[in-house]
Formats: C-alpha cells, sequence, structure tokens
C-alpha cells in the first residue's frame, strides 16, 4: 500500500514537474522572440515620428486607426475590424502664453491649457493671484476667492515610492479646480504640473466643468513646476502680483472615431475572451510615445508573439486599442455596451498604460482565489525580474468591462520616470528604450499565455 502511495506521488510529481517545465519553456520563447524578433518598437516609430500626436478626433488620430489596423491585418489575424465611437473634438489654438506681473516686472512662465478648458479672451486675463494647496483650503478661503486667479499648487509626494500613489494624491486639484473655484467667483485657474521633478515642461490633462453652466466656465491651464516654484516664492514676497495668461483653445462637436480591433479565435472555448489593450490616443503636445503609444504596440506584440510561435490559444485573444481615454474614455465605455448587447463573455483583460519602462508586475482586480492564483506563477517571472504582484487598479479603459467572473490585470512597469513625460512636450520617442518596450510587450504576452492555459477560477454560486 505505501509503495503504491509513494509511486502514485512520484507519478503526480512527475506530472506537476512536466507542466512547469513547460511553462518555463514557452516563457523562454515568449521573451526570446519578443527580444530578438519584435516589430513594436518599430510600430512606435511610426506611430509617433510619422503621425505624432493623436487627441481624439483630430486627423492624426484618424490616421493612427489606419495605420494600426493595417498593421494587425499583416499578422494573419482571424479578424481585424473598426468599432464605431463618438469622441469629443477638443482644439488648443495657438501657443499659449503667460507671465508674472511683479511691479514693474514680466517675467515669462510656460503654461498649457487643460483639456477641455475654455479659452480667455482675445487679450488674455490678468488678475491678482491667491495661492491655495487643496480643493478643501479653496472653499475655507470662499470669498476672498471672487475677481482672483486661484493658484493650485500641491506638489505630488515626494515620498511615495510609486509614483502613481503621488499622482493620484493630487490629481483631484488639475481635474475639479477650475469647477470649484468659479463656485466662489474666480476668473480663472492655474494648476502645478503633476510631475515629481523640476522642469519647464507644463503638463497638460483632462479637467471637468461638472454640471456647472457653461458661463460660469473659467479658463484653466497648467504651470511647469519649475513656474510654479518660482509663482510661490514670488507671492510671498508680493502677495498683490498679477498673472497673465491667454489661451484660445475651443470645444468643437463630438465626430466620429474608432476602436481598432483584432483577434484570434479560440481553438478550444471561442466565446471566452480574453483582451489585451491600450489607448491609441494622446495629448495633443507631443507624440504620447509612453502615455500611452507603448502600450499600444505592446497589445499588438502579444498577438505577433504568438502567431510568431505558432501558438494557438484556447480562448478568444482580442487586442484592442482603445480610442479617447484620455479627455473622456469613450473607447472602452462603447466597447463594453457592444460586449453586453452581443452577450459576450469576458474572462481575463489585460492593459498597458504606464509607459514604455522596465516591467515590474501586475496590480490585479480580482477575487482572492484568482490573485493567489496567479502569485502562484511568480517563480516563472523571478527570472525577468518580474516581482511585484499586487492589488490595485487595472487599466480606465479596462475599466467599464464586466462579465459574469472577470479578472482584470496592468502591466506595472518602473514608475519613477513616467510623471518626467506624462502629458508633456517631452513624451517623444527618444524616451522610451527599446528593449525596455520589449520586455514588457513579453510579460503581457507570458500572463495572457498563463491565463489561456490555466483558466481562471469561477466561483459556484451557493443554492
Amino acid at each position: 500500500m505505501r509503495k503504491a502511495t509513494f509511486l502514485a506521488v512520484l507519478f503526480l510529481n512527475g506530472i506537476t514537474l512536466f507542466a512547469q517545465t513547460k511553462e518555463e519553456q514557452t516563457l523562454k520563447e515568449i521573451y526570446k522572440s519578443s527580444l530578438t524578433n519584435s516589430k513594436c518598437y518599430s510600430w512606435l516609430d511610426y506611430l509617433s515620428n510619422k503621425i505624432g500626436s493623436r487627441l481624439s478626433g483630430s486627423a492624426s488620430a484618424e490616421k493612427a486607426v489606419q495605420y494600426t489596423k493595417a498593421q494587425l491585418e499583416t499578422l494573419g489575424l482571424d479578424r481585424v475590424y473598426l468599432q464605431q465611437v463618438m469622441v469629443p473634438k477638443w482644439v488648443r489654438g495657438e501657443k499659449e502664453t503667460a507671465f508674472i506681473q511683479d511691479n514693474n516686472t514680466k517675467i515669462n512662465v510656460p503654461i498649457c491649457a487643460l483639456g477641455g478648458s475654455v479659452a480667455t479672451s482675445k487679450n488674455g486675463l490678468t488678475a491678482e493671484v491667491i495661492e491655495v494647496h487643496s480643493i478643501a483650503e479653496l472653499e475655507a478661503l470662499g470669498a476672498k476667492i471672487k475677481g482672483k486667479i486661484v493658484f493650485f499648487n500641491r506638489p505630488m509626494e515626494d515620498e511615495q515610492i510609486e509614483a502613481f500613489n503621488a499622482y493620484g494624491g493630487c490629481v483631484d486639484q488639475r481635474f475639479a479646480g477650475a469647477k470649484e473655484a468659479s463656485k466662489f467667483g474666480a476668473l480663472g485657474t492655474i494648476v502645478r504640473s503633476m510631475n515629481l521633478r523640476l522642469d519647464d515642461f507644463p503638463h497638460t490633462g483632462a479637467q471637468s466643468y461638472g454640471d456647472i453652466p457653461k458661463s460660469q466656465y473659467i479658463p484653466t491651464c497648467a504651470i511647469s513646476t519649475n513656474g510654479a516654484e518660482l509663482l510661490s516664492k514670488k507671492l510671498k514676497s508680493n502677495p498683490k502680483l498679477k498673472f497673465y495668461f491667454k489661451q484660445s483653445c475651443k470645444q468643437m462637436d463630438d465626430v466620429l472615431s474608432y476602436n481598432v480591433i483584432g483577434e484570434i479565435k479560440g481553438s478550444e472555448h471561442p466565446e471566452n475572451i480574453m483582451v489585451v489593450g491600450g489607448h491609441l490616443d494622446s495629448w495633443d503636445l507631443a507624440d504620447g510615445s509612453h502615455d500611452d503609444g507603448a502600450g499600444v504596440v505592446q497589445s499588438m506584440e502579444v498577438v505577433n508573439i504568438f502567431k510568431n510561435l505558432g501558438y494557438k490559444p484556447k480562448n478568444t485573444i482580442r487586442v484592442v486599442l482603445f480610442m479617447n481615454e484620455e479627455n473622456g474614455g469613450r473607447g472602452g465605455k462603447k466597447y463594453e455596451e457592444l460586449a453586453q448587447a452581443n452577450k459576450e463573455n469576458h474572462i481575463f483583460a489585460l492593459e498597458s498604460d504606464s509607459g514604455g519602462f522596465s516591467p515590474r508586475g501586475f496590480s490585479l482586480e480580482s477575487d482572492d482565489a484568482n490573485f493567489n492564483k496567479i502569485l502562484g506563477w511568480k517563480d516563472l517571472f523571478e527570472p525577468y525580474l518580474i516581482h511585484s504582484f499586487v492589488k490595485g487598479h487595472a487599466g480606465s479603459d479596462i475599466g467599464p468591462l464586466t462579465s459574469k467572473t472577470l479578472v482584470k490585470a496592468g502591466l506595472k512597469p518602473d514608475s519613477q520616470r513616467y510623471f518626467d513625460y506624462h502629458h508633456a512636450l517631452n513624451d517623444t520617442f527618444d524616451a522610451v528604450n527599446k528593449r525596455e518596450l520589449e520586455l514588457g510587450a513579453a510579460t503581457m504576452a507570458s500572463l495572457m499565455y498563463l491565463i489561456d492555459q490555466n483558466g481562471i477560477e469561477v466561483v459556484k454560486s451557493k443554492i
């Protein structure tokens, strides 16, 4: 009896060892393919340097739709198609100008309009400035704000190791600052750029007027971190100084655009869909190589790797290049709307929207059973320096996606340099390292492979 039990244990251990060895070997092949035979860097080169910035509703955004669709068609996928989505069209207009007027001295400072802002008058806006560090501080000042420009100057917290936590701790002043300041009679707002370093690049980003009347919309801009430091210093010595800025941005009517989709049909469970994606749109100041050109080409590279390796997935693999993440999120919402209408069953969704830096792991939205299952593959990833598996936000585009049982994941690259480039003029192709980009694509393909092979844990409802 003991001998039979011993042999059974040996047999089961042999099966486990074989399975693990097969998975280890496949991951090696995935990383090798990405590092030696990938297309993602050349795709990004074209997307960034030939097409450029891709703000929703722009001509270049539509060029990006056609380019990425054509590239997916060259990979021999089972289906490549476009999914219609109406998107906002906001136009920046001529380059913004601003200066600090301190007595008889004018000091130029770098600014840019925030996405969705209204313009100043043709002559610009000049007013005294009141500095605050939070929306709560703004509300406490109340009537003192009337007739002034509010300067939101809360920096990203240096002590935060995870840069996205620092970003999350201060982005409310950019998104809602103008709306809240308008309620107290402010004429405009200036927001310190969301950036951990001191430089001269103003960082744009979405802002919202919420449900206040259009008659109460006020112009809002971002100022570079160096500019913010200077303005704060000047205000301490002269609280009555004035600030001037001029911008000519305009909100247009919505226009038709598209999500770009390509898929490999599952060989065993084609009804189960696994999504990998990033957002095709970018802000208009630069070509958006990190945000999110990197995520777009990495997602395309996942299916390219599978085709190169001759891998036939059990489940349907669908790459989705979402439109309009930056100033509306309509691509992700439309995708979910149609997924529900078509009664599609999504089991897994993976997004890359944190830059093309060295991959470190994944942020997971899942129940404990699936989190622990993925955590159990940590040893497979350690040879590639992937070590961080945490619960947290997976991605904005896959955020709206729902299914009966769905696991979501976001690629977690090293975050320390990301906000040096995020939404700024320097988010360009030369800031992306080819090898880091390819390692990220391989890491994404590896997790897609493991989920496809092993499935997800489905919690059975109690009767």
